[in-house]
């Protein structure tokens, strides 16, 4: 059958990692804590009773749940200048940031990152025909930014993304490097903004600030975050930002109607009421993390610094054969980052002790 399948997508294939029944899941960064038993009862009793009410439509635009999320954010962040107006949310950060390039994206614009960075961020330029441009990060994966400064000022990009921390490297970027490009941005003629994205902000070590403080100041910064990774809710599918309101009202303009059903709301809106409950075990992650990477560095690996529930660490001379040998040992990682490089979720202890085994084994 031939199809008139758009010649830029002729011969690509889905994004997609590895969902494989093993011992150890260690391959996409979720937090291996399931949700305690109050979280599951108060979710179940929300998607109950929206389920009585699913011949209506959901609240198109969300406003109680958005509400809850500038809660939350007033107390992880000290962000109590956020309303519900500032707040959009959407299925995962990944729709959030398709909104974003449906918005301010298209043909003849471009989008500026820094490499290595997240897999999706080219397959949203890719699906809004935007033009995708990437600077590299250094030896260390920090970003130059006099490089990125230098960049934003010849590229005029209508979007600047910066994962902080990063993935898949971990790395965050400080307070003072981002308000260099804010200022840059904010000279772009024609109007650019400066998208952070803090999927795994609730990870990075204490004393590490979230972008959302530069917020009231810097009208053309976005900081995206989502219930996926702390919040040990990667099934609810619930991504969100903030950002000044004209942001907000532009993305609602290129959503599709009730984009939020009314059982992902409800669900949401539970896990956030016990957000406390939810992320009791974000510091032992913290903990366990700190300790695989010292143990990584003890063995001689080069492993990134990382803010995040995960490490990159590296280099071999074959990793998918370090890969695959891991995988036959039950411990599923992941081939990603720069030539030679692999990655690890943070899992439970006993998760990790799985790891650190078979890569023993591996390599010996």
């Amino acid at each position: 059958m031939t199809l008139p399948l758009r010649p830029d997508l002729a011969g690509l294939t889905p994004y997609g990692a590895p969902q494989l029944d093993v011992v150890a899941r260690l391959n996409v960064n979720e937090n291996p804590y399931a949700p305690p038993a109050v979280v599951v009862d108060a979710i179940a009793t929300a998607v109950r009773q929206a389920a009585s009410g699913l011949n209506r439509y959901p609240d198109r635009d969300a406003l109680e749940l958005r509400g809850d999320l500038a809660s939350y954010l007033a107390v992880e962040s000290q962000a109590d200048f956020l309303a519900a107006e500032n707040i959009w949310a959407a299925n995962g950060s990944n729709e959030v940031m398709l909104h974003l390039h449906q918005a301010f994206g298209g043909p003849g614009r471009k989008v500026l990152s820094f490499a290595p960075t997240y897999s999706m961020y080219p397959e949203y330029a890719r699906d809004t025909l935007t033009d995708y441009e990437t600077l590299p990060r250094r030896a260390d994966f920090t970003l130059d930014v006099d490089a990125a400064v230098k960049a934003i000022e010849e590229l005029e990009p209508v979007m600047v993304i910066v994962a902080s921390p990063n993935n898949p490297t971990g790395t965050a970027l400080p307070l003072s490097e981002t308000e260099r490009l804010c200022a840059a941005v904010a000279k772009v003629p024609g109007g650019s903004l400066l998208v952070i994205d803090e999927a795994y902000a609730e990870f990075r070590r204490h004393g590490v600030p979230s972008a959302l403080s530069l917020l009231p100041d810097h009208p053309e910064l976005v900081v995206s975050r989502t219930m996926s990774k702390a919040f040990a809710m990667a099934g609810g599918r619930l991504g969100y930002l903030a950002a000044a309101l004209e942001v907000v009202d532009a993305l609602q303009i290129v959503r599709l109607p009730y984009h939020l059903s009314a059982i992902t709301q409800a669900s949401a809106r539970a896990a956030l009421a016990h957000h406390r409950d939810l992320q009791a075990q974000v510091d032992e992650i913290r903990a366990e993390r700190d300790e695989t990477v010292a143990w990584l560095r003890e063995q001689g690996y080069t492993v990134a610094d990382t803010d995040a529930n995960f490490a990159l660490f590296g280099p071999f001379e074959d990793r998918e054969k370090v890969f695959q040998g891991m995988l036959e040992r039950g411990v599923l990682i992941r081939v990603t980052g720069p030539e030679g490089w692999l990655r690890v979720s943070i899992g439970t202890p006993q998760e990790m002790a799985l790891f650190r085994s078979a890569l023993v084994e591996v390599v010996a």
